[in-house]
């Protein structure tokens, strides 16, 4: 499965109207502390990391990896999923991908892949849903910087509209990638090395039209599926809510509890929004705390500071073979923190 190491708009503007520029940052370190419980408080990260995915290395320490927000697409670290601080950039400027040549880097998904992390991503203009892509970079260290070996594949290519929301799994010693948004969920197999596509391979839809930013997770005998549903990129207005469905197996069907199908676009809500804080969606991988407690990372705009979509973090909770988000709604403060 993926993950497996782990210890056991646009260019500049990705996303029109959540620009970060990372030299206007006067720190590079964001730490969040409840000084009255020892707890935290959302967001983790205050700036706009959209998109988050995250991967730990062999020394315990988490790399965090988002939508260019930042250009070049930034790159974070922690040792507690709490306090995250900004190390660089997953490209230079030089060895950026050029695939779409205007195009903003999105959604990334990190792996470590035959001893080495790779890192998928998505290539796009805004509107751009032909011509996008999924593209694949390397690196020795999960700091990068990441060499590029080009695309995998366009839409027109693969005849699948926007193609963008890479996700990485391993089933049965074989290689799969998922993606897609708004025009079906897709899977294809890869290569040994996870680099190209393996020859000869058919892509099958997974899921509907609803969904984009799918991730999935493998616990006990069912795969659960998760996905973003709604508008991501409206600030105040985001729609965006992180939903799952579950199947037992990795192709589907993926199901919701009355038994009908995310072909369907039938789902159920894990996080909506609130009061304080809107467009909840596109999740991280899920990781398990030294308790054996689930966390995941997403993104959500702070209606008290809607500039850009700010990293998230909450507990899963499993109930009856299903997992839950208390009250379906992000956590505001008092947070008890990942124990490590």
């Amino acid at each position: 499965m993926k993950k497996i190491f782990l210890l056991l708009t646009i260019v500049t503007v990705a996303y029109a109207g959540y620009s970060c520029n990372n030299n206007d940052k006067d720190d590079t370190e964001k730490t969040n502390d409840d000084s009255k419980t020892g707890g935290y408080s959302n967001p983790v990260v205050s700036y706009s990391l959209p998109d988050p995915s995250i991967i730990r290395d062999s020394e315990g320490t988490f790399y965090l990896y988002a939508t260019e927000d930042i250009r070049n697409m930034p790159v974070h670290k922690s040792t507690n999923l709490v306090d995250w601080e900004y190390v660089g950039t997953a490209f230079t400027e030089e060895g950026r991908p050029d695939f779409e040549p205007d195009g903003g880097l999105w959604a990334p998904d990190i792996n470590f892949i035959n001893g080495k992390y790779v890192l998928y991503y998505s290539m796009s203009v805004w509107g751009g849903e032909w011509t996008c892509g999924i593209g694949v970079a390397t690196s020795e260290t999960p700091e990068g910087p990441f060499t590029d070996l080009g695309k995998l594949f366009r839409s027109n290519e693969i005849d699948v509209q926007n193609s963008i929301d890479p996700f990485y799994i391993e089933e049965d010693g074989e290689k799969y990638l998922f993606w897609g948004s708004f025009r079906g969920i897709y899977a294809i197999e890869l290569s040994d090395d996870g680099l190209t596509l393996k020859p000869g391979a058919e892509k099958q839809q997974i899921a509907g039209t609803a969904y984009e930013g799918t991730y999935i997770h493998k616990k006990d005998d069912y795969y659960y599926m998760f996905a973003s549903v709604g508008t991501c990129c409206e600030g105040v207005n985001s729609t965006y809510t992180t939903v799952v469905g579950r199947s037992d197996n990795l192709f589907g069907p993926y199901l919701d509890k009355e038994g009908n199908s995310m072909m369907n676009n039938y789902h159920e809500v894990l996080i909506r929004g609130n009061n304080r804080f809107v467009g909840t969606g596109h999740n991280s991988e899920i990781v398990t705390d030294d308790a054996g407690n689930d966390w995941v990372l997403y993104h959500a705009v702070d209606v008290k500071n809607p500039d850009g979509r700010v990293l998230m973090l909450d507990r899963i909770r499993w109930n009856n073979g299903w997992p839950e988000i208390l009250n379906d709604t992000p956590g505001i403060s008092n947070l008890e923190r990942p124990r490590w």
